[in-house]
Parts: C-alpha cells; sequence; structure tokens
C-alpha cells in the first residue's frame, strides 16, 4: 500500500500570502503621500487623485465576487499571480502618467490586480489549508503581512518622493518592487480535494442563497462599509491634512517636515496594526468574534474624538496614528474568520468577496468624498465627523449579529 502524500505545513502558503499583502497593500498604503505632488504638477485639486484611487478601491470590491469565485473553483495561485500582473502594470500605468485618464487607468488596473490578489482568493487558500482551531491566528499573521508593507514601504515611498522630487520616479520604483507578487503565488498552491466546511455538497448558486438568507452575513455586509470608509479617508488624506497644518517636528536633532511626517504616521499605523491583526486575530479565537468587532469599531469612534480633542500636535499625531493602526485591520480577519466560521471554508473566497465589495463602496465613498468636501470646503473638518458617527453604527450593528454555523453546518457537526 503506498504512502499518502504528506500535507506540506498550512505556513507556507500564509507566509506567501503574507508577503504579497506586505508589497500590494504597503505599495498601495503609500498613494496618500501622492496627493499633493500630483494635484501640484498636474495643477488639477485634490478630487483628480481622490477619485482616481476611490475608483479603484470599488472596482477592488465589485471584481472581488467573482475573482474569489474563480479562485475557489480553480485555484488560488493562478488567480493571484494573474491579479499581480495586472497590478504591476497598473503601477507602471500611473509612473507614466502625465494627465487625468492615464492616472485613472492605471489604478482601475491596480484595483481589478488587487481584487485578484488581494485578502479574498489568499484567505480562502489559507483556510482550506488551516486547521479550524488555528483559521483565526493563521488569518491574523496574514493579515499583518498588509500592515508590515504599510509600516515598511510607505515611509520609505515618503522618503524617496521628498529626495526625489519626482513622484513619477518613485511610482515606478514601487512598481519594479511590486514585481516579486507574481512568483510567490507559487506559494498559495493547493492540493484540491474535500475541504473544511464541505460536509454537505454545495454549489456556487446555492452558496449565494444561504448567505442572502442569513441576518448575520447582511449584518457583515453592512457594517463593514465603514472599515473601507474609515481606513481610505485616513491612509489617502491624512498625510495631506498634516501637510497642510504645518505640523513637524525634530527626531533627535533632524528635522521632520510635515510631508514627512504623514508619511511616517501612515507608516505608524501600519507598525501598530502588525500587533492589532495579530492580538484581534487572537482574540477571536477565544471570544465571539462579532463582539470583537462591536468593540473595534467603538474604540475607532473614540479614537477619532479624541484626536479632534487634543491640540493638534506631532505628538497627537503619532499618539493617534498608533491607537489607529492598533485598530487599523483587526477587523479583517474577525470578519473573515466569521465568514467561514458561519459558512465553511468552501466558498469562502466568493463570500468574502461580497463583504469586501461593500468594504471598498465605503472606500469609495471614504477616498472620493473626503476630496470632494475638501475641494468645496477647504478642510477635511465634516469628514472627521462623518468617520466619528459611522464608527458608532458599525458598532452596534456588528454587535447585532448572530454568530452561529447556518443550519447545513450545524447539522454536518451533529
Amino acid at each position: 500500500m503506498s504512502a499518502a502524500p504528506q500535507q506540506r505545513s498550512f505556513w507556507i502558503p500564509v507566509i506567501c500570502g503574507a508577503v504579497i499583502l506586505t508589497i500590494g497593500v504597503g505599495a498601495r498604503q503609500s498613494f496618500g503621500i501622492f496627493q499633493k505632488p500630483i494635484a501640484a504638477d498636474l495643477k488639477v485639486g485634490r478630487e483628480v487623485w481622490s477619485f482616481a484611487n476611490a475608483l479603484a478601491m470599488l472596482l477592488m470590491g465589485a471584481f472581488s465576487p467573482f475573482v474569489g469565485n474563480l479562485a475557489d473553483r480553480f485555484g488560488t495561485a493562478r488567480t493571484v499571480a494573474a491579479g499581480g500582473v495586472l497590478y504591476v502594470a497598473g503601477m507602471f500605468t500611473i509612473a507614466s502618467a502625465h494627465e487625468g485618464v492615464m492616472l485613472t487607468f492605471g489604478n482601475i488596473l491596480c484595483g481589478i490586480g488587487m481584487a485578484a490578489a488581494g485578502f479574498g482568493p489568499i484567505f480562502g487558500a489559507i483556510a482550506r489549508q488551516t486547521p479550524a482551531h488555528k483559521r483565526s491566528i493563521a488569518l491574523g499573521v496574514t493579515t499583518s503581512g498588509g500592515s508590515f508593507g504599510q509600516f515598511a514601504i510607505v515611509p520609505i515611498a515618503s522618503l524617496l518622493q521628498n529626495r526625489l522630487d519626482d513622484w513619477h520616479a518613485t511610482m515606478a520604483i514601487l512598481g519594479f518592487m511590486s514585481m516579486a507578487m507574481v512568483p510567490l503565488a507559487l506559494g498559495l498552491r493547493e492540493q484540491r480535494g474535500a475541504t473544511a466546511g464541505a460536509a454537505i455538497p454545495q454549489g456556487t448558486r446555492d452558496a449565494l442563497q444561504e448567505a442572502f438568507r442569513t441576518q448575520g452575513f447582511l449584518l457583515l455586509t453592512v457594517g463593514f462599509f465603514v472599515c473601507g470608509f474609515h481606513v481610505t479617508f485616513i491612509g489617502l488624506h491624512l498625510p495631506a491634512y498634516i501637510s497642510d497644518k504645518a505640523v513637524s517636528m525634530s527626531f533627535f536633532g533632524t528635522p521632520v517636515s510635515a510631508f514627512e511626517l504623514g508619511g511616517w504616521a501612515i507608516g505608524l499605523v501600519g507598525l501598530f496594526n502588525l500587533a492589532g491583526s495579530l492580538i484581534w486575530g487572537w482574540l477571536g479565537n477565544f471570544y465571539l468574534k462579532k463582539d470583537m468587532l462591536a468593540l473595534l469599531y467603538a474604540l475607532r469612534a473614540l479614537a477619532f474624538v479624541m484626536f479632534l480633542v487634543l491640540p493638534l500636535s506631532a505628538a497627537s499625531v503619532l499618539l493617534f496614528a498608533a491607537a489607529l493602526g492598533f485598530l487599523w485591520l483587526g477587523t479583517v480577519p474577525l470578519t473573515s474568520g466569521l465568514v467561514g466560521y458561519m459558512f465553511g471554508a468552501t466558498h469562502m473566497s466568493m463570500l468574502w468577496g461580497i463583504v469586501f465589495f461593500s468594504h471598498q463602496l465605503g472606500s469609495f465613498l471614504g477616498g472620493w468624498g473626503a476630496g470632494k468636501l475638501y475641494d468645496i470646503q477647504g478642510n477635511y473638518d465634516l469628514m472627521w465627523w462623518i468617520s466619528i458617527g459611522v464608527g458608532i453604527a458599525a458598532a452596534i450593528i456588528h454587535w447585532a449579529i448572530r454568530e452561529r454555523p447556518v443550519p447545513r453546518l450545524a447539522l454536518a457537526g451533529a
């Protein structure tokens, strides 16, 4: 009798997925530092770059259910590799742009590319290859990859832009860096077969009907809208806000300009999100994930209030960045883990893609809306208070979720 093939460690896709997200999310989160240079170079308002980024976020969400379904059915590695190629093409298109149409087209390519090489397909592959009792922490480690990219890449991009004073060259360097996403997709290859959560065979249409008949799924989808609204508003506009307010500092005698401080603030968000993603993912193993999500959104709203109440200074900026970082993408392992817990891993990439689409709708409004309001009012004041309001609403929505497996899985378990 021949021996069964040895099962490889689930940490291989976790690490490869985390590094892909490190590069993709890190480069993407650096786009906020280009807000003012692009506006000055092309002699346009902030709405142009804000809209291009917001459209990319929207397309990233719109394509997520479809690429998630492709990854679930035909394999994650191919899907992610193709997404990486599109993402790199988008980066170089942006780098060569000299008007708004090319900027927007490059962002469109980046958005579709990140849908295919982003959280959904990667999470699905990891959920299918990870024991259920370790799934939440595995997703937390993978999510932390995006956080590390934000910490490592955004400050470097900010420094490059400040030194080169050429956003085209800085964007091209980020494009070359992003090419590594393609070969890393090989680490996501799966041994196709029976997967956890597939006790009762289920087709795509049945999975969709089951999800949309589940109140918890609908509430989770609506609540995740707020996460996208928050992170895109902050990621795309906090550096410009700090620069507008001329908040600078000195670090051991070395002056740090307001422009550089904005980049370091986003980087600090990423650094603290490393811990946040792991801790919130770990908490999801011991407490109800929906309760942890409610707490997280309530704390986010409190962080916004404290930032507005405290006198604005370099210290308050860094303190806000650290607090927000701890609460940044902790939503992702909890939300994705809840999807997997409620519906199983078989169609997780597709179902996550639907929830993520709501996130990206929030990203679109948070990114474009903030730029539009700035061009109308000349400040971000109203946007801050809107962010507080939707944060409180998200806490209430997640508290109302009933966290339990769907009857199909409960029956199989019994």
